[in-house]
């Protein structure tokens, strides 16, 4: 009978057994397909070469090795033991797993892949699993520098019946970091120039590793240049240098600055490029707005879209240039303070306008076709690709513009007149109806203001007449300049081919009319006939003053004379009375006193026929009639020029 010595040790061997043990076992052949290992069961056991291959591809066992195998099973119904060399391994690297998640030693694997929400990690090839959270101290876009090499982790999660096994790299970051970090922030200064390594590259700059500590290098801190994007200047990887720009110890943050190692070439630059001056670049981006052109040791500049070229104001950068393309520019304007500097491409180029200036004077005739119709005139194309505007109160001398501009059409060829030149501020104004002349103008020259003008009425309504005085001059005559009476309605006293004849008074130049008057004609002509009868009266040896006045003393003599005539018949009487009462008492006395009676009155008739008196008086009263009917018509025009100034 067994004693218990043995029943143990046979079960501790049948315990050992069991399929998924691990065992050791030797090596005694090794063939390009198999390895053949002896474990002290009933048989060898053959193993597939590839699992006893190390990363390489070499086979890393030889003859004689002791191995360790995981027992699939004692006899696989063909006498044989199956033996597995894959599964022990994973089974000794869930033991180092356990131990490290136990310990808190640090494992190493490799990121093998990208999954939602992290990577996979190969750890003793076991798929572990690393969030993209944990990658690094700080969120990590882009892990291209971090692929392909064995990096050190941290086990934060094991559960092996589930297989499932989460690490952390930002644990192992974090405790290499936090010694020296400590240190570098106790140094770490404004200024200061340090070594650094990119570590990690985002859309507006990259991460420096300083040692234990990363700074922000922002895209616009990389060059003096435009830069796009972070990789035309440095890669993940790259040891540079660079300058601490601000430093919060606060919050850990610090700004790095690589330009400012360098010469600002912003210096001086209105020195180095004043103004008008030409130079080649080569342009290094296209906006809607312009093109930036690079025009050496990293200043750019801006060409504006309406500095590209003369004649189109809106064409589109990338229809003049290319990414890449050189190009010549004019300095135009440079701001040192705001770092800005204007150019242009236009001006290195032929200005047509001011060839065209150059070409032609104001009255020179060109020719063009009509590039387009707006509400307030006509764009003729000219050489060099320009335009010239026909204004529409250039279009026709007797028509308004409104009317005259429909019978142009776009695509028609026209001729016109230049009427003046504007090269600084680009313009061209051009003429149609100057070609052929004023007939306003030719009209005025002929009859100037003032003048007496015949027409015919052409249309009529309640405030006045539209008159045509000739081909292309019309005028107005109002209702109130009709006559001299009031008129309410035009239309009462004049009709439409009525031919009238009245005084030009006014001009409205805007509208092109004439003014005309009936009434201020008829009172020029009474005024004419005045001062034609003046004129004929003041040829007489007196005036007509003189005449009126001749005129009052002669009423006052012959009046005088009058009474004198009748005091002198008086007396006669008298005389006779007194002569016959004598006469009667004494007839001789009679007689003597008859006859010195009538001897006294031959002396008075003698007298009288000596006085030239009488005939100038008859000539002084005819002269007086002809005066006062001379002066009839003078007062008749008084009268009516006070009428005139009543109404």
């Amino acid at each position: 009978m067994e004693s218990f010595a043995e029943l143990l040790e046979q079960s501790e061997v049948d315990r050992k057994m069991r399929p998924g043990a691990i065992i050791e076992g030797t090596v005694i052949a090794v063939s390009p397909e198999f390895v053949t290992v002896h474990a002290g069961l009933k048989s060898e056991s053959t193993i597939p070469v590839d699992q006893f291959r190390n990363e390489s591809g070499e086979v890393e066992v030889a003859i004689g090795d002791l191995i360790e195998v995981a027992l699939d099973s004692v006899e696989d119904g063909f006498g044989a033991t199956r033996l597995s060399r894959e599964k022990a391994k994973r089974a000794r690297a869930w033991s180092r797993l356990e131990s490290s998640f136990e310990g808190g030693d640090v494992v190493t694997g490799m990121m093998t892949g990208k999954v939602k929400g992290g990577f996979t990690v190969d750890v003793d090839s076991i798929r572990a699993f690393l969030p993209g959270s944990l990658v690094d101290v700080r969120p990590v876009r882009d892990t291209t520098y971090l692929e392909g090499k064995m990096l050190e982790f941290k086990v934060i999660k094991l559960d092996r019946r589930r297989n499932n096994v989460v690490v952390s790299r930002r644990a192992v970051v974090e405790e290499e970091y936090s010694a020296e970090r400590e240190s570098l922030l106790e140094n770490l200064k404004e200024g200061a120039v340090l070594p650094g390594v990119v570590k990690n590259l985002t859309e507006y700059g990259a991460f420096v590793d300083l040692g234990g500590i990363d700074g922000l290098l922002h895209i616009i801190d990389m060059a003096w240049k435009r830069v796009k994007h972070p990789t035309e200047v440095v890669n993940v990887g790259d040891e540079i240098e660079v300058k601490v720009l601000k430093f919060d110890r606060d919050r850990s943050r610090v700004s790095l600055g690589l330009k400012q190692l360098g010469t600002d070439p912003w210096i001086d630059i209105s020195r180095r490029y004043p103004d008008g001056t030409r130079v080649f670049g080569q342009v290094t981006n296209i906006a809607d707005y312009g093109c930036f052109v690079d025009i050496g040791d990293g200043v750019e500049g801006l060409v504006h879209v309406s500095e590209m070229d003369w004649t189109n104001k809106n064409v589109h950068p990338n229809k003049v240039v290319q990414l890449g393309d050189s190009v010549e520019v004019m300095v135009l304007d440079v701001d040192e303070n705001r770092r800005r500097i204007s150019l242009g491409i236009k001006q290195c180029r032929p200005n047509p306008w001011q060839e065209f200036f150059d070409n032609h004077r104001k009255g020179d005739r060109v020719s063009g076709a009509i590039k387009s119709i707006t509400d307030f005139g006509v764009f003729v194309g000219l050489d060099g690709g320009i335009d010239g505007l026909v204004h529409l109160s250039d279009l026709s001398w007797g028509e308004p513009g409104e009317e005259a501009i429909r019978r142009y059409k776009k695509g028609d060829e026209i001729e016109t007149v230049v009427l003046s030149v504007d090269p600084d501020r680009e313009r061209i104004s051009l003429g149609i109806k100057q070609i052929d002349k004023d007939p306003l103008s030719t009209y005025l020259s002929n009859n100037p203001k003032g003048s007496i003008v015949k027409g015919k009425v052409v249309e009529v309504d309640v405030k006045g007449a539209t008159i045509l005085l000739s081909e292309g001059v019309d005028g107005y005559l109002r209702a109130s300049e009709i006559g001299r009476e009031r008129i309410e309605d035009a239309r009462t006293v004049l009709n439409e081919g009525d031919e009238i004849e009245a005084k030009f008074v006014g001009l409205d130049r805007k509208k092109r009319v004439l003014s005309l008057s009936i009434k201020a004609r008829e009172s020029e002509e009474e005024v004419q006939t005045m001062q034609e009868y003046t004129t004929a009266a003041s040829a007489a040896p007196t005036t007509l003053g003189d005449l009126i006045k001749k005129q009052m003393d002669s009423h006052s003599e012959e009046s005088s004379k009058k009474e004198a005539q009748s005091d002198s018949a008086d007396e006669s009487r008298d005389i006779e009375s007194a002569a016959s009462t004598q006469a009667s008492a004494d007839e001789p006395a009679t007689e003597e006193s008859a006859s010195a009676s009538e001897s006294s009155i031959e002396d008075a008739s003698e007298d009288a026929s000596d006085d030239p008196a009488p005939a100038a008086d008859s000539a002084s009263d005819e002269a007086s009639v002809h005066d006062q009917s001379a002066s009839e018509p003078e007062a008749e025009a008084v009268r009516g020029s006070t009428e005139d100034r009543g109404s």
